[in-house]
């Protein structure tokens, strides 16, 4: 009896295939298999027969199951024997491939112990090749997965071992041919990656070594959020200085140093790196937009005729070599809704970034609907852009000083500007005439923009950009429509065949208009592609109107189908079975009623307290501060204290949220080289308000010291987020929300840390000593002037103006406040803990992160959001049904946004 799990469960007796039709017969002989001539347990035979609640009668249909495998299995079915708590297959290392696999393993090694390395390669080439697909291929459950998640590992280990000793032996060629498919399987594997640019390297090949070494580090920056491993950089150093000049500048993403003219350099360095993310960015898009799948439906533009000119006609296929060609390299595309504007200038921008020569502008698509044209300068704009999804271009240690404006100023970019008719109605003329004017010295520029639309906005203003080709979309022939409609479709099926006859028959009726563009026709294939569906239910819509609304209304259920999802799959890279599609249905059109209300097409996740009417979030915010300061006063002196400390912290929090700038995340990462000039200002400025609030409260000398270090370091620590230092990562809602919560918690704690020791220490502690007493003997001005100057720096350090003015006054009204000392040694400790509590929540809240997500949270529990809000967009990310565009998310098209925007439910 021959047993094979290499690959699909396979089980041989005599030559010939012994066939298990049973799924739980497969998974039982498979957890045998997975534990050979060793007892599996009941229980654990039981979670791998069962992947959900198993029955009551678990154990004894396992043991009917193991009884019709000995059946099955015939004369050797003996093999499987009762031993204690369970069963154990007995099998010969011969008899199973998995054992044979690690003798070969292991014979390889001893034979590269005694530097026999052709014997070794050999020996485990023979190990691989007992591999046909991943360990048990297709019968994955749960429990079944861990151990065959182990065999897999095992080989992966033996691939590298075979690739370590063929460079040893100079077979580089061999090693490029294999780690490339292997790498493209593991794509996360660093220890394949530094073998395999170590063979390109040898080889001479130094621009693919290096482009692999950015897409490694690109992946694991965005699923992990870290670097490459040091030897990984290292070998990447080595590379770059071995690179030819040649080699270098033409390829290389990290160009070496020019000793004469480092500031150049530097930039140069940013233009690559900027082409290289720019390129990641939007391929990575294309692939999840399935916009390279077979047969898509085919995009034919052409230009108006000019005197003396040739009538320009193309695809997709030839956009960019007819840009290319333009005298003037100012391109606008015009068309109906959806009739694929978007997909062109995204097919466009990669075209002419994989043709892009060393010295030429980087193409980088932007979506318009950010920009307020009457407020902000179109270049002022872009590099505003720039800056936000690639931050590490502020770096000026880097890239120079003002890398993105110095990109667009200096012809380094070419705008690829989507959706003019996304932005605002009354911002459009403006956009259009700011655009003539920055680009008319001859600036390169693609522009898309709805036909109805552009044509309003020329006629309003006068404007026409005269140096620029236009370009309009063809509708869809009805011919290619139904081709793409029935492509899918087995031979003999005539499922489609109602409709391809009424569009033969009725053009122009409601149908034909609405299958003349690309988003209607895919997502009309998209809702009755199934075959349990039936287009002709598409031929009852009375209007175009009802026709277009029917199909938007089928995108989501649709999207959100619960389809079984294949064994093994990757959940950072499939959809999630987890969301309904009514679950979505209610969760989308409130983010699109959102988006809709704040006239923006960008979904930002640190915009989402807009969602949430300003007197609202602001109440939100100062009643959760005032409930710490209710708990610290009342502590201290009972409920008058209670509720001067909660009225004048929670009224501080609630005007600084109702009246000041919402904040904006910090796209930063933890950096300590040239930090100490600006640690020791920061620590200066603590130290002060350490100072005061010791001397305030009549502390001992060592106390007061001790908090001025505290409150130094606390106000310091913020300098070490330094901007990124590599162009080439692309910001992503998550990494842009992971690095905020990191520095917004790191910060809060500081001085809920610093903020609770300083209250605590004062009220066991303090000398009583009054200054300038009033009221009784219940007030003190001089404190008053403290606590007000402590509350006015922390206000300003943490959101500036209005903060300060706010927080200095609810320092200077608690501030003043006299009150007994304590008499209880813990209740110092309760308090200190309460009052750091609040301090830390008004911190967090300063933050992008910690607005986020008390406004959030708020969302959540009133039903409109889902409580893991960023792995719901991430899903439905990875459904089609957004788009992602740098740090924000959009809606996968316009129209649907509107759709979902325009719903009755949930109002």
């Amino acid at each position: 009896m021959r047993f094979r799990i290499l690959g699909t469960l396979e089980v041989r007796a005599y030559g010939d295939r012994v066939l298990l039709v049973s799924p739980r017969q497969q998974r039982a002989l498979a957890a045998l298999l997975l534990s050979p001539n060793s007892v599996v347990p009941v229980e654990r035979m039981i979670d791998a027969l069962w992947e959900d609640e198993p029955p009551t009668t678990a154990v004894k249909q396992v043991r009917n199951c193991v009884s019709a495998l000995r059946a099955r299995l015939g004369e050797t079915g003996g093999v499987i024997v009762t031993d204690g708590p369970g069963y154990r297959l007995q099998t010969d290392a011969d008899d199973l491939d998995s054992l044979r696999f690690r003798r070969h393993v292991a014979t390889a090694r001893g034979l590269a112990g005694q530097v026999k390395l052709v014997d070794a390669v050999e020996e485990i080439r023979g190990a691989l090749a007992l591999w046909r697909g991943p360990a048990l291929d297709g019968l994955r459950t749960t429990t079944l997965a861990g151990r065959a998640a182990l065999l897999d590992e095992q080989r992966a280990d033996a691939v590298e071992l075979c690739a370590e000793w063929q460079l040893r032996l100079g077979e580089t060629g061999e090693v490029v041919r294999e780690l490339s498919a292997f790498c493209g399987e593991h794509p996360m594997r660093e220890s394949s990656h530094l073998l395999l640019m170590r063979a390109l390297a040898e080889e001479g090949r130094y621009a693919e070594a290096s482009t692999l070494f950015h897409g490694l580090r690109r992946r694991l920056a965005d699923e992990l959020g870290v670097d490459p491993n040091p030897d990984l950089r290292r070998l990447h150093e080595q590379i770059l200085a071995d690179a030819t000049p040649t080699a270098a500048i033409a390829v290389t993403p990290v160009p070496e140093p020019e000793p004469e003219s480092p500031p150049d350099h530097h930039f140069g360095h940013a233009v690559t790196e900027l082409a290289e993310a720019v390129t990641w960015q939007w391929r990575a898009e294309a692939e999840l937009r399935s916009l390279h799948r077979p047969q898509p439906i085919t995009l034919r533009w052409s230009a108006g005729t000019r005197p003396g000119k040739p009538a320009l006609r193309g695809d997709l296929d030839d956009i960019a070599e007819t840009y290319s060609e333009l005298p003037v390299r100012q391109l606008v595309v015009l068309g109906d809704p959806g009739s694929g504007k978007s997909v062109l200038a995204l097919v466009l921008t990669l075209e002419l970034l994989r043709t892009r020569a060393p010295d030429a502008p980087v193409p980088v698509l932007l979506s318009l609907a950010s920009w307020d044209p009457r407020r902000e300068h179109l270049d002022r704009w872009l590099a505003g852009r720039l800056a936000d999804n690639h931050p590490a271009l502020l770096n000026a240690r880097e890239y120079g000083p003002d890398a993105p404006t110095r990109l667009v100023l200096g012809g380094h970019v070419v705008p690829v500007l989507d959706g003019l008719d996304e932005m605002p109605a009354d911002l459009r003329v403006a956009a259009l005439d700011a655009l003539d004017q920055t680009m008319a010295v001859g600036r390169s520029l693609v522009l898309t923009c709805r036909s109805a639309e552009y044509e309003q906005v020329t006629r309003e203003s006068g404007t026409v950009m005269s140096s620029a080709t236009v370009v309009r979309l063809e509708p869809v022939s009805r011919q290619e429509a139904i081709t793409y409609l029935s492509a899918r479709e087995s031979a003999g099926s005539d499922r489609w065949r109602p409709v391809a006859e009424r569009l033969r028959r009725d053009p122009d009726g409601p149908l034909g208009r609405v299958l003349r563009t690309p988003l209607m026709v895919d997502l009309a294939r998209i809702g009755y592609g199934r075959p349990g569906e039936d287009p002709a239910e598409l031929l009852a819509a009375e209007d175009a109107a009802a026709l277009e609304a029917q199909l938007l209304d089928s995108f989501l259920p649709h999207a959100y189908a619960q389809v079984p999802q294949p064994p093994g799959r990757n959940p950072k890279t499939s959809p999630s079975g987890r969301y309904t599609a009514a679950q979505a249905n209610r969760w989308l059109g409130f983010l699109a009623r959102h988006l809709e209300r704040a006239r923006s097409r960008d979904l930002a996740w640190w915009q989402l307290h807009r969602a949430v009417p300003a007197g609202t979030r602001a109440g939100l915010v100062g009643v959760l501060i005032a409930l710490f300061f209710l708990a610290t006063g009342w502590l201290s002196d009972g409920p008058a204290l209670a509720a001067i400390y909660a009225l004048s912290f929670g009224g501080a929090g609630y005007l600084t949220h109702r009246f000041g700038r919402p904040p904006e995340p910090l796209r930063t990462e933890l950096r300590f080289a040239g930090a100490a000039g600006k640690f020791a200002g920061r620590f200066a400025v603590g130290a002060v308000v350490g100072v005061l609030l010791g001397l305030g409260w009549s502390l001992a000398p060592g106390l007061v010291v001790f908090l001025a270090l505290v409150f130094g370091v606390v106000f310091a620590v913020h300098v070490w987020l330094a901007k990124p230092v590599d162009a080439s990562r692309v910001s992503s809602p998550a990494t842009i929300l992971r690095n905020e919560r990191t520095g917004a918690i790191a910060l809060s704690v500081s001085f809920l840390v610093s903020g609770g020791l300083f209250d605590g220490i004062a009220f066991a502690f303090t000398a009583q000593t009054r200054f300038l007493p009033v009221l009784g003997g219940r007030f003190d001005l001089a404190l008053a002037i403290a606590g007000g100057l402590a509350g006015a720096l922390f206000g300003f350090f943490m959101a500036r103006g209005v903060a300060a003015v706010c927080y200095g006054l609810a320092g200077a009204i608690a501030g003043g406040q006299v009150f007994p000392p304590a008499t209880d040694p813990v209740l110092p400790f309760v308090v200190g803990v309460c009052f750091g509590g609040g301090i830390g929540l008004a911190v967090l809240v300063t933050r992008a992160w910690g607005n986020y997500f008390v406004h959030h949270l708020w969302l959540a529990t009133t039903g409109r959001l889902p409580w893991r809000l960023m792995h719901f967009l991430d899903d439905a990310h990875r459904r089609g049904v957004l788009r992602q565009a740098g740090g924000v998310y959009q809606f996968r098209h316009a129209r649907v946004q509107e759709r979902l925007a325009d719903a009755e439910h949930d109002r």
